[in-house]
């Protein structure tokens, strides 16, 4: 039975950009449909609706072996140890991620009510956990791949995407598949 491919990072790291890019390369997504594209995702979320009920009901991932679906990072503590992961896990600078859920809430009427530093620290404690869990699971083999760095010069990040899921995948169109228009939170003279 081939590994369940799961992208995962956190919400607003590049998850969505990342599935489109593997669907562009040739795997099957698990996808809904029911999160519609809008302003935040103009080329769509990707999600899977069942993945936030994971934890009552893992049923459905016995029928999606060799396919691809995303889970946010908080959800990735309820994958069963019954079945095999490839997760491709998704990094981004973390002003880049505040300034894009905070953007989110301001486009539906909400504001965080969390300062940003606050909550830029609550994430680093939250992903240290995270990848610590993901090293010790014997049945996750795990690649952390750079939203930043697949923005900037893809071909790097996208060929070792590509061979960790095989080398089966059309890395011409993994690359036709990103849009570069679409990385509107840049921080821009960032410090390393």
């Amino acid at each position: 039975m081939d590994p369940i491919v799961v992208v995962s990072g956190l919400p607003r790291s590049g998850t969505s950009m990342v599935m489109r890019i593997v669907e562009a390369g040739g795997l099957e997504l698990i996808v809904d449909g029911k999160r519609k594209a809008d302003q935040d995702n103009p080329k769509g979320y990707f999600e899977y609706e069942k993945v936030k009920e994971l934890a009552k009901d893992d049923s459905w991932l016995k029928d999606i072996s060799g396919k691809v679906v995303k889970i946010v990072s908080p959800l990735l503590y309820n994958l069963p140890l019954t079945y095999k992961y490839k997760i491709i896990f998704v990094k981004r600078h973390m002003e880049e991620i505040l300034a894009s859920q905070n953007k989110m809430l301001e486009s539906s009427g909400r504001q965080s009510h969390i300062e940003d530093s606050v909550m830029g620290e609550k994430f680093e404690v939250h992903l240290k956990k995270v990848c610590k869990w993901i090293e010790k699971q014997k049945n996750i083999i795990c690649l952390y791949v750079s939203y930043n760095e697949i923005m900037q010069n893809p071909l790097p990040s996208l060929s070792k995407m590509n061979e960790f899921l095989g080398g089966i995948l059309d890395l011409n169109a993994m690359i036709e598949a990103i849009d570069g228009s679409l990385y509107r939170n840049r921080i821009v003279n960032r410090i390393h």
